[in-house]
């Protein structure tokens, strides 16, 4: 007899918003799981902006980070456009080495204040990816620093330099979703969009040629990735998220 209960289903994730802010560590990290769900929201008319803490300048062991930076660059704003995002920044910090702290925070509430989205996505940020999996220093520090920074945004007692740069605060954002969270209760069907996630992911040429293995092929990766999670909201397709409700 097995006594393994089988995972909760997904709920549907709410779309009843018109611009998001995905702020992410490295090009690649939104490609990985949630690209084809940006897709269909681009497709119902959404507005998605992506922001990149670093240009995943230490990426490529064969390249080195002055050569690798602009390409990866590059290889991102290539990617976002094939799911509908025509505005990708690079924040600058340091790939590989980033710090949860204030100047993270600071920079990434200034993101929010200059784009003033409804919904703020990160990448997931738990110890793991659920299981013995380790997850990323960069990618940790990154979507806690956007949780808080979420919060920084609305207060104008926080960072008040952002004041008098000309960014107002902003009180608008509904939530934080973290996409590939081992702590999802949520999820986006993604079945009609998945071509777009997977040829999003393909743009990133030169890091999956020098990064080898499975995650390298994006057909094969994506397809284990979306269809575990299609299968808790039933559905082919779909990427889960972890949803942190502010309002």
């Amino acid at each position: 007899m097995n006594d393994q209960q089988a995972p909760e289903p997904f709920e549907p994730v709410d779309e009843d918003w018109q611009t998001a802010l995905a702020v992410v560590a490295h090009p690649d990290d939104m490609e990985y799981g949630g690209a084809a769900a940006v897709a269909r929201w681009t497709a119902q008319g959404k507005k998605v902006v992506y922001v990149m803490v670093t240009s995943g300048e230490a990426g490529i062991d064969s390249m080195s980070p002055e050569d690798c930076g602009p390409l990866r660059e590059a290889e991102q704003i290539a990617s976002a456009a094939v799911v509908g995002v025509d505005t990708v920044e690079f924040l600058g910090h340091p790939d590989g080495v980033l710090e949860y702290g204030l100047p993270l925070r600071r920079d990434i509430a200034r993101a929010v204040r200059r784009h003033r989205p409804d919904i703020v996505i990160t990448s997931n940020f738990r110890e793991t990816y659920g299981g013995v999996f380790l997850n990323q220093a960069d990618h940790i520090a990154v979507g806690r620093a956007t949780l808080d920074a979420v919060r920084d945004a609305a207060n104008r007692w926080v960072f008040r330099e952002l004041v008098a740069e000309g960014y107002e605060p902003w009180n608008g954002v509904r939530a934080v979703w973290a996409a590939g969270s081992p702590e999802s209760r949520h999820a986006v069907d993604t079945t009609k969009h998945f071509d777009k996630g997977v040829a999003s992911l393909a743009e990133h040429k030169a890091y999956l040629a020098g990064l080898g293995g499975a995650m390298a092929d994006p057909q094969e990766f994506l397809e284990g990735f979306g269809r575990g999670a299609g299968s808790r909201l039933g559905t082919r397709f779909a990427v889960p998220f972890e949803v942190f409700p502010l309002r």
